[in-house]
């Protein structure tokens, strides 16, 4: 990949930034309007609870519910359009659906609603993808959302009550697959000059500037230094011819 592919852009932000406020309009439409559209979560093994696929990474419990899932999906959002711009929308969209189904086969008879089923699936991506891109600034960003939201993990397993767990483990497998169907599309940013293979650190006119110990050699441009040959060339000359006066 090129250098552009790091390229930021307004949709980086853009998309994020619509996408939480989708949820919040959701949950306010909910809270204000129709309270009933709570009940459009993933009832798992029903017919009916397969509309919650779609619905349910927009409908939230309450304020403190959507609160938790707000920041780590704006985050995780800007890191994936950033960094994956060109399967960013692949991973969420696919990365819904997926994650959704999965929870709809294995979860409890509840209703499973809230973002987090997407947000395992942004994070498991991210990490994995990083890793086995084996690209310094993937690795690091892999570390860094380890830092973040590594203690996720546990929630995978049913160690809370009133959580979905199913939808986590979902979200987790999800972007664990995605990370190995994607493999190929590893991004990574143009090399510097000297980093490209056949770079001779002596054609390089920067580098020309330095001696061998690294201290900074100042020396005349070619245009002016031939600009000073011309006006050399070009003033006049004076020849002295010494005559010896002999005295009989």
């Amino acid at each position: 990949m090129q250098q552009q592919e790091f390229r930021f852009s307004t949709g980086v932000i853009a998309y994020p930034i619509l996408f939480v406020l989708i949820i919040w309009i959701v949950f306010w439409f909910q809270v204000r309007v129709h309270y009933g559209i709570k009940s459009f979560g993933i009832y798992p093994q029903s017919l009916e609870g397969l509309r919650g696929i779609i619905f349910s990474p927009f409908i939230h419990a309450d304020v403190t519910h959507l609160y938790h899932n707000t920041i780590p999906l704006f985050v995780l959002s800007v890191a994936l359009f950033y960094f994956y711009r060109k399967i960013s929308w692949k991973v969420i969209v696919y990365g819904i659906l997926l994650s959704g189904l999965i929870t709809w086969v294995i979860g409890r008879p509840a209703n499973h609603i809230g973002a987090s089923g997407l947000i395992y699936v942004l994070v498991s991506f991210i990490f994995f993808k990083g890793v086995f891109a084996k690209h310094y600034r993937l690795i690091a960003l892999s570390l860094l959302v380890i830092f973040l939201y590594g203690s996720m993990i546990w929630y995978v397993f049913p160690v809370k009550d009133n959580m979905s767990w199913e939808g986590h483990l979902g979200g987790l497998i999800t972007g664990f697959l995605f990370a190995l169907f994607f493999r190929k599309q590893i991004a990574k940013p143009e090399k510097y000059k000297w980093e490209q293979p056949g770079y001779n650190e002596e054609d390089d006119e920067f580098m020309k500037h330095f001696d061998e110990n690294g201290n900074f050699i100042e020396f005349k441009k070619e245009d002016e230094m031939d600009t000073q040959e011309k006006l050399e060339n070009s003033s006049p000359k004076i020849t002295y011819i010494f005559k010896e006066n002999k005295k009989d």
